[in-house]
């Protein structure tokens, strides 16, 4: 427990949380935890903070310092410094970009401060600079998505080169989007298919649709749309729309088809209505997980490095069941309203 007072420097940048004027810590003898977020840029981003600062409240004993780093990496470490500097107990880290961190990292242990890594992942020489990591396998991710589209391409008689893909990148660097996109580039080799191109979408809407209207442009043969995020796949959505482009599955009636990760509210309801034909879950509520590992260290207990959590495929009614991947089997998830319902995200 640190003493005395800290300033809070920021406030949980959810639709249910206010931000939170400098103020001192409610209750100096709570656990104190600094929270270095990557921003508000999406959907799963404010679902994933939410999951966080609802984790981590007062109410549950904590005080936690919530900082929004504007998908500004130097915001980021110069956030990570001041966590060092107030001397919190420990510091939740869920990185811009996958590079770079080695010697801030260094500094979080010369500290003595748990670190604790969440959703995407960092490249460090040693990785004693962090307690554990906490997310989704993005590789993964990308490459079950991947496996659907060529079993669902085989399904219908689809031949590999007639398949032309172009993909609409998160933010570039990161390991999210380094997976994703890796797994993509992949199955491009593997199965054949025409790459066109890719443009950046910063995992935003508004630059979603920015990317889509200059691949349309350069590429107005595309007929599959992959999108490493729900937010990039209404831009893409909004653009296509507006230029009179069908949007669905039958790519060979000249319809475009649009795959995409997060699989959030918004997501499934595109997957209901046949907008995005493939959606696989990026599972944001990460608050629990990391509360889990937290516990564990306070007790002095060892702790698993790398923890995944569960997630799902969702897709159009087709003939595709199930995808095997790295030799699991992983089944296909029909979008229902009873399955909205039960939703929390």
């Amino acid at each position: 427990m640190i003493a005395g007072a800290m300033m809070i420097i920021g406030g949980c940048g959810t639709e249910n949380k206010d931000v939170l004027e400098e103020s001192t810590l409610s209750n100096p003898a709570a656990i104190t935890i600094g929270f270095a977020q990557v921003g508000e840029e999406s959907d799963w981003r404010r679902a994933n903070s939410k999951s966080i600062c609802d984790t981590f409240s007062a109410e549950n004993g904590y005080n936690l310092i919530y900082v929004d780093s504007e998908n500004d990496p130097e915001k980021q470490m110069s956030a990570v410094r001041k966590f060092i500097q107030e001397g919190v107990d420990y510091i939740v880290l869920e990185p811009i970009v996958e590079d770079g961190w080695d010697n801030i990292l260094s500094e979080v242990k010369e500290a003595g401060i748990p670190l604790i890594i969440a959703d995407r992942s960092v490249s460090v020489s040693d990785d004693s600079l962090y307690s554990a990591w906490v997310g989704s396998d993005a590789l993964l991710e990308g490459e079950r998505a991947c496996e659907w589209l060529n079993a669902y391409a085989e399904s219908e008689n689809i031949d590999p080169e007639d398949i032309r893909i172009v993909n609409i990148m998160g933010t570039e660097g990161s390991s999210v989007q380094i997976g994703r996109d890796n797994a993509l580039h992949n199955a491009v080799k593997k199965y054949g298919w025409s790459f066109l191109g890719a443009e950046p979408g910063e995992f935003t809407q508004a630059k979603g649709k920015e990317a889509m209207e200059q691949l349309l442009k350069k590429y107005p043969e595309l007929n599959v749309v992959y999108c490493d995020n729900d937010n990039e796949a209404y831009g893409a959505i909004d653009i296509l729309q507006n230029e009179g482009k069908k949007i669905g599955s039958d790519i060979e009636a000249g319809e475009i088809m649009i795959i995409s990760f997060d699989a959030s509210n918004g997501g499934l309801e595109c997957v209901k209505n046949g907008q995005i034909s493939c959606n696989c879950e990026d599972n944001p509520l990460l608050g629990p997980k990391i509360e889990e590992i937290l516990k564990k260290l306070e007790a002095g207990e060892t702790v698993e490095k790398k923890q995944y959590v569960d997630e799902q495929i969702f897709a159009i009614k087709s003939d595709v069941t199930s995808v095997t991947v790295r030799g699991k089997e992983y089944p296909v998830v029909n979008v229902t309203d009873e399955l909205l319902k039960k939703r929390v995200y």
